[in-house]
């Protein structure tokens, strides 16, 4: 079965999705609400049909490439998947010749997943006229989709008044470009009472966290609260001794039935993963009633849907 329903969004053209940053929230409702159309539906749709995009990942990724593939499948697109360690970037071969050498081929949309900061605007920067540029995550900065899809789970869960919403964000928010984009979502939509948490070593310039209460108690940031965002420890991109051991940040930041006594009534815990069990969360969480995990993955292709088709509907 395939829809034949038809986005409507305002004569707002997006040229790329880069950051959350700034989008005003008409916009992110706009996302948001076509986002849930993808995920009531049943069946596949025709809105990128013949147009090709890449998913150009500089860096390992599970959940964000596969759902992004089966995203653009779904959509109709001819959907190409860009490995680094078999490409000509092992042959010294530049990011943005690679983009370049994609587009004389004819891809119009590119999936960028790469380490460094600001690695995708720069792509975006260069890009030629019909080619769109997504960012699936760049170093510490921006993770779009997943800020998008954090806010449909909320949305799903907990009503759209986002106002009224106690939102506890816990862990290594220092390194997560995730964090980065639920802030800036959570903002673009309302939230007045957003908590973050971790040690003082994993927490942000002041700049990032503005508007946001900071503590480094986590009973603190719990208390009341009506989601917990647990975030992954990203060890791999981390200088030693940030964190004294495992052991002891479980104890200090790790999200268990215990510690979530005092949220409110009907708490639910989200994490972007992967999880690492047993640090930031216990196995009775994540897999137990109030765990929203395997929503958000299933969120994620239809959020990615909803992007892929505003940015690349026009292109073929």
């Amino acid at each position: 079965m395939r829809s034949t329903s038809k986005p409507h969004f305002p004569d707002r053209p997006m040229r790329h999705l880069l950051t959350l940053d700034g989008m005003p929230r008409a916009t992110v409702v706009e996302l948001l609400d076509r986002a849930q159309h993808f995920a009531d539906l049943r069946g596949d749709v025709d809105a990128l049909k013949g147009i090709a995009a890449c998913t150009l990942f500089f860096e390992p990724s599970t959940r964000t490439r596969m759902s992004f593939q089966l995203a653009a499948m779904r959509l109709g697109a001819h959907v190409l998947n860009f490995d680094v360690s078999t490409s000509s970037a092992r042959k010294g071969e530049t990011a943005l010749d690679t983009m370049r050498n994609l587009e004389a081929m004819g891809v119009r949309g590119f999936i960028v997943r790469h380490h460094d900061d600001g690695a995708v605007a720069q792509l975006a920067a260069a890009a030629g006229e019909g080619t769109a540029l997504l960012n699936a995550g760049d170093g510490r900065s921006n993770h779009p989709t997943q800020g998008l899809l954090d806010m449909l789970t909320l949305r799903q869960a907990k009503g759209d008044d986002f106002a009224r919403m106690r939102i506890a964000i816990v862990g290594d928010v220092k390194h997560s470009r995730v964090a980065r984009s639920d802030l800036h979502a959570l903002r673009a939509l309302g939230a007045t009472d957003i908590r973050v948490c971790g040690p003082a070593a994993l927490l942000p310039e002041a700049a990032t966290l503005a508007g946001c209460r900071v503590t480094h108690d986590l009973d603190e940031a719990i208390d009341g609260a009506d989601a917990v965002i647990t975030l992954r420890l990203q060890r791999e991109r981390m200088e030693d001794g940030l964190v004294e051991s495992l052991d002891g940040y479980h104890r200090d930041y790790g999200i268990t039935e215990a510690r979530l006594r005092s949220a409110a009534p009907g708490a639910l815990v989200m994490h972007p993963g992967p999880i690492n069990r047993g640090v930031e969360i216990t196995d009775e969480v994540a897999d137990g009633p109030r765990s929203l995990i395997l929503r958000q993955v299933a969120n994620g292709v239809a959020v990615r849907m909803a992007v892929l088709e505003r940015l690349l509907a026009a292109r073929g």
